[in-house]
């Protein structure tokens, strides 16, 4: 007898198995040091399907056709590796035994959640967070020289351990090596029939309304801020309208521990507790987008351990404004040049903003953030009297329709992001954090994944090469986002401010006029697959080159990035000539920031580096919180 579809583990919407057993997703710990004997660790299912036919002692070709009709019908076969840690190698054989195991040929993606640590060469080591003792190169100068090559198409984020001047190049994403993808800063892509929001970096509050200021040669204030979510990039996340099926950030979206097994939570992690507690475990920035984009899944690592949760919405309410050119011109003949008016009226001094965060001074390393009068309250500066909150004068907006008048002082206040559009429907994200590669550690799962909108499976075809079924590809609505962006993004600047936030209203509608520059220039010529274009820059790393050297790396323009801004049509921030990098690099390090140390304010460091197997000493609101579990790289 045929049993109701159901769901087969935490990953989600994944598949329909024909077994009389019980599937199960598999998370894989390596069991010795060469990484090739894995350990399967069962996880309990959230719902699984048993169907008749097929008995274990079946022969195993069976089995092998059973997977294929379920591989080219069910979803897409995507691994997921926590932390990276420089381990290719070890994680690419983890992949592999573990495909073995459940009978599979390969995966068609492998995503990796972070701390991915693409170090080219020994300069790149220099400006990578981690203490000098910990600086190796790991597995990767092989993949960049060519030497080896990703067996699976590999997509990660940054987290806080990475080769920052290699990843400063390609802030839009692009290859690290053939076959490895970087998701850049922020980013949406489309994967076949998924959608895939990434979000890289950490949650520093004292941080997060800053531009992106970094620029060779780092001082040590900008090896770690390098890592640090940005406030302009979270923006962009949360005016995407069309939904997301996987999302991705290093560290967890704040409170969502509250959606899981907390109690096996504490007993694994028992400081978590207490920071659960008081409010401050997670990425407050990437609960806000999640709870926007409201994907079939989301993925995380950062913490060191295994952790899963189901967090359910409400349907969004139906009630939208009319959106794209066509509704502007219904609306009012020129609301294009009013909205354009609005987007060019950024004041200099940075305005207040009705849907602020209200930031701590987070630490995740073993820093203090820089004194300055803003960090207890993280306040932004007053706005004058000419703009409303918006950053939008009265006069302005009052020749605006309805839709863009400020909220009465009533209303109550909404997160970033919300509410939520009605063409998002999804209301049940499964969330998986996984660790980091070590032995014994729980650090990789293989799943299905389908899209929320099933008419994606055919809509998005797989290809008949089996060994590369998808491609990946720009995402329109992302693309038309950046264009609106592209102007007021600031990079290496340290006097820039960071534009205030116009409200969805104002940015939607230049949104929907780039989507029709995107649609004619990029959809319809047909450029939206992500090209190969993968280039080297610096120089590999060669067999007897020195594994530590002093000096920071020369900075590189990246051909990708040159390609990328050149499609899209936004400035190429991250070029300049060789005069301009020399003087810069003549000029040395800018000073660092004056230290806060006074206690209260920070929540000192979590162990910088390795640790002793978890996240390190916060050493506390003023007190020390001690504890040795070092969020770094270690076991």
């Amino acid at each position: 007898m045929r049993t109701p579809k159901s769901l087969l583990i935490l990953a989600g919407r994944c598949t329909l198995q024909h077994s009389r057993t019980t599937s199960v997703l598999a998370t894989v710990g390596a069991k010795a040091p060469s990484y090739l004997n894995p350990i399967i660790f069962a996880t309990k299912p959230l719902h699984c399907r048993t169907l008749s036919t097929t008995s274990n002692c079946k022969k195993k070709s069976k089995r092998n056709r059973m997977e294929d009709n379920t591989f080219e019908t069910d979803g897409v076969r995507i691994a997921v590796e926590g932390c990276g840690h420089g381990t290719l190698d070890a994680i690419y054989s983890s992949v592999a035994a573990s495909c073995k195991r459940r009978g599979w040929d390969h995966v068609d993606l492998l995503i990796i959640g972070g701390d991915f640590q693409a170090a080219r060469n020994a300069a790149d080591l220099s400006v990578m967070a981690v203490p000098q003792k910990y600086r190796q190169l790991g597995d990767f100068p092989e993949y960049y020289s060519g030497r080896k090559k990703a067996p699976y198409l590999t997509i990660f984020i940054a987290g806080n351990h990475e080769a920052s001047s290699h990843l400063w190049e390609l802030y839009y994403g692009g290859w690290v090596a053939p076959n490895i993808y970087y998701l850049g800063a922020a980013n949406v892509l489309r994967f076949g029939p998924l959608r895939i929001a990434a979000m890289s970096g950490i949650w520093k509050g004292y941080d997060y309304r800053k531009p992106h200021h970094e620029r060779l040669p780092f001082n040590q204030d900008d090896i770690k801020s390098f890592y640090h979510v940005r406030e302009i990039d979270v923006r962009k996340l949360l005016l995407l309208r069309e939904q997301v099926d996987i999302g991705l950030s290093h560290d967890w979206p704040r409170e969502i521990e509250k959606y899981g097994n907390s109690n096996a939570l504490w007993k694994m992690k028992p400081d978590f507790e207490r920071e659960s507690l008081d409010g401050t475990l997670g990425n407050p920035a990437a609960a806000y987008v999640m709870d926007r984009l409201r994907p079939a899944y989301w993925f995380s690592a950062h913490l060191h351990c295994k952790y899963a949760a189901i967090k359910t919405y409400e349907a969004p309410s139906s009630a939208e404004p009319p959106t794209g050119v066509e509704a502007a011109r219904q609306e009012e003949p020129s609301l294009a040049a009013l909205a354009a008016s609005a987007l060019s009226a950024v004041p200099a001094e940075a305005a207040t903003n009705p849907d602020e965060i209200d930031l701590e001074m987070e630490d995740d390393e073993d820093d203090q953030p820089p004194a300055n009068p803003n960090n207890g309250t993280d306040a932004a500066p007053p706005a004058s009297n000419a703009t409303t909150s918006g950053g939008v004068s009265d006069e302005l907006r009052a020749q605006l329709p309805a839709s863009f008048a400020r909220p009465t002082p009533n209303e109550p206040k909404l997160n970033p992001g919300q509410p939520v559009p009605p063409t998002i429907t999804n209301t049940t994200t499964r969330f998986l954090a996984l660790d980091k590669c070590l032995p014994g550690r729980k650090f990789l799962q293989l799943c299905y994944c389908s899209p929320v909108d099933p008419a994606h499976m055919t809509a998005f075809p797989p290809s008949s090469n089996k060994k590369q079924r998808y491609r990946l590809q720009y995402d329109p609505e992302w693309l038309a986002i950046t264009r609106v962006f592209g102007r007021y993004l600031s990079i290496g600047d340290r006097t820039a401010e960071t534009p205030p936030d116009l409200g969805e209203e104002v940015y939607r509608l230049a949104i929907d006029i780039e989507r029709a520059w995107v649609d004619e220039n990029i959809v319809r010529p047909g450029k939206l697959d992500v090209p190969r274009n993968f280039t080297v820059t610096a120089p590999p790393h060669r067999p007897g080159d020195p594994k530590i050297v002093k000096h920071q790396p020369d900075e590189y323009t990246n051909p990708q990035t040159v390609a990328f801004c050149e499609l899209v049509g936004v400035p190429n921030l991250w070029d300049a000539s060789p005069e301009e990098r020399a003087e810069r690099k003549a000029q040395g390090p800018p000073p660092p920031d004056p230290r806060d140390n006074h206690g209260g304010g920070s929540r000192g460091g979590r162990g910088g580096g390795r640790g002793g197997g978890g996240r390190g000493g916060r050493g506390g609101r003023g007190g020390s919180r001690g504890g040795g579990r070092g969020r770094g790289r270690g076991g």
